[in-house]
């Protein structure tokens, strides 16, 4: 039996930016055939952080399965995107962790994801660690919560 295998956490900040370092597992796992249900590039934090850096998805997972290294990525990133300023990075920080749903629609959503983690793990909502934040979703059904 195997056990799953997790992205890093959207906490662990690479080049100073939350987020960057789970996106480039979730491009490698991908590819690797380890992960099939996480959406990217296109949706979430993703799609927001590469808005952020001004970087085209298909390019930079081009790039992280041509590079590999982070440190490689972050040259790629400075040489092909935005280069951010230290208070865009605490904003950027900020919002991914304390992220939380803003309108009814995502507050919908969000009690979704949280009913069938709920469900997943066969216990009431009231059971689950307080959820509040996107990230809390994450961090509790991949195990780090």
């Amino acid at each position: 039996m195997t056990m799953q295998q997790y992205p890093r956490s959207p906490k662990i900040q690479v080049g100073g930016l939350c987020h960057l370092g789970r996106l480039f597992d979730k491009i490698r796992m991908r590819n690797e055939g380890l992960i099939q249900d996480y959406h990217y590039l296109t949706t979430g934090f993703d799609k927001y952080l590469l808005e952020t850096l001004q970087i085209n998805g298909e390019e930079l997972e081009t790039r992280v399965l041509e590079e590999g290294t982070d440190d490689k990525l972050l040259e790629w990133i400075k040489g092909n995107g935005k280069v951010l300023t230290d208070e865009e990075r605490e904003q950027w920080n900020t919002m991914v962790l304390t992220g939380s749903p803003q309108n009814e629609q995502a507050q919908q959503r969000f009690n979704g994801l949280v009913e069938t983690l709920a469900k997943s793990r066969g216990v009431a909502i009231d059971q689950l660690p307080k959820l509040s934040t996107w990230v809390d979703v994450i961090e509790c059904d991949e195990g780090r919560l």
